[in-house]
């Protein structure tokens, strides 16, 4: 199957300079909403770049299922969906939400491509950047610019564990399992947090993270930025060890230069923990 991924990272790209750009740092008061709680919230720019994504999507691949993180919002049960769709297009309008609203520099727009139940291809742009990191399953994992030129992505090599940077979300973790994460994972040599897996992700695979650890599982947060680090050579699972599928939405993920240091970083995190 022949996919438009260059005709849908220009989508997301179109979004981004339409509806998202001109209200990075000029949002009012009432642009900017919660959803379950402060930190995670909506912003029209969300809205309207979903609404605008979608619109094109169905243009480019009219029989593809859409699935948007603010139209679940409004109907869970387009998740389900997924598990028997013949292709669905899976996306996240802005991730990192609360940086775009604060205004600070660092969100992403997100897109996978699922063919009957298995991710086969993931793009993520960077508005400020102008650029986007894209993978097709098997054939590597690539960043373009918009003058065409591809870089292939690299994975960082493996390193001992006490030289290891990375990041990690626990807020969703209960206080005491979070400060003991946090504790342990303070025998890396730098652990951070950029409250956006988009960014998070684009570090990973171009080398420039070695780990990330995350409590919740959302596809348009994971399924993009999970193939692309494993096309560019690193190591995704779930906490029990297990592949990460489009349908996985319990459990968390962790992921690593390869299958040994994956190993070492989850005896260091403990099964008290994830």
């Amino acid at each position: 199957m022949t996919l438009p991924i260059d005709e849908l990272a220009q989508i997301l790209r179109n979004a981004a300079k339409a509806e998202i750009m001109p209200r990075f740092r000029r949002l009012g008061d009432g642009d900017i909403r919660e959803k379950t709680s402060a930190v995670d919230l909506v912003t029209e720019a969300d809205e309207a770049a979903e609404r605008f994504i979608k619109r094109e999507c169905a243009a480019l691949m009219p029989s593809a299922l859409f699935v948007g993180e603010e139209g679940v919002a409004a109907d869970p049960a387009l998740l389900s969906r997924i598990a028997d769709a013949d292709l669905s297009i899976i996306v996240d309008p802005i991730d990192g939400t609360a940086n775009f609203a604060a205004g600070a520099p660092l969100f992403g727009v997100m897109a996978a491509v699922v063919s009957k139940g298995e991710t086969v291809a993931g793009l993520i742009y960077d508005p400020l950047g102008d650029d986007w990191m894209l993978a097709e399953k098997g054939s590597g994992a690539y960043l373009v610019r918009t003058d065409g030129e591809r870089v292939r992505l690299r994975a960082a090599a493996p390193a001992p564990v006490a030289d290891m940077i990375g990041v990690a979300s626990s807020s969703m973790l209960p206080k005491d399992q979070r400060r003991a994460l946090l504790n342990r994972l303070a025998e890396t040599r730098i652990l951070a947090n950029y409250r956006t897996a988009a960014h998070e992700y684009r570090l990973t695979a171009s080398g420039a993270l070695h780990y990330q650890f995350y409590v919740k599982l959302m596809p348009w947060d994971h399924l993009a930025g999970s193939l692309l680090l494993e096309e560019a050579g690193g190591y995704v699972r779930k906490w029990d060890g297990s592949p990460y599928r489009p349908t996985d939405v319990n459990g968390g993920l962790l992921t690593a230069p390869d299958a040994e240091s994956w190993r070492e970083l989850r005896q260091l995190i403990g099964s008290d923990i994830a």
